[in-house]
């Protein structure tokens, strides 16, 4: 790849993460907020963040703060929005604000994804290992560096 290129393809990872973080605050979740895109072609093709199912109350953590069991990931969101569009994630990228689980990393891996572009590194790297091992791209791109 050129330098002209890698320094277009650097703006638009850039330009995608920071509209995932955007979208990251339309999560109802109080301990983390994550938000997804999916990107082919240069097209938004699906979106997500971290919250309930469809039809559920919007609270994500229970008394105690803890998380419930039942709160989708930001990945996963987006994940099944584009199963359920006329879209194919084959050979897409997924910006996301922080680093997929090992799960996630399932259904990115399924989906066809062949690039990930993620802000912060949560604590366990399983997934990113999960992606690499697959030969997905992992990209880690510091939006406050």
């Amino acid at each position: 790849m050129s330098e002209k290129n890698k320094a277009k393809e650097k703006k638009f990872d850039r330009s995608y993460l920071s509209m995932a973080r955007v979208w990251s605050e339309n999560s109802y979740c109080k301990r983390r907020q994550v938000g997804a895109l999916i990107v082919k072609n240069r097209m938004i093709i699906s979106d997500g963040y971290n919250g309930t199912p469809s039809g559920f109350e919007n609270v994500c953590e229970d008394d105690d703060y803890k998380t419930k069991q039942y709160v989708l990931h930001a990945e996963a969101n987006a994940i099944t929005k584009v199963a359920k569009s006329n879209n194919s994630s084959e050979g897409a990228t997924l910006y996301v604000t922080d680093s997929p689980c090992v799960e996630c990393s399932k259904l990115i891996i399924q989906a066809g994804i062949s690039r990930v572009v993620y802000d912060r590194e949560y604590r366990i790297t399983d997934g990113l290992d999960l992606l690499r091992r697959a030969g997905v791209e992992v990209v880690h791109f510091s939006l406050d560096k």
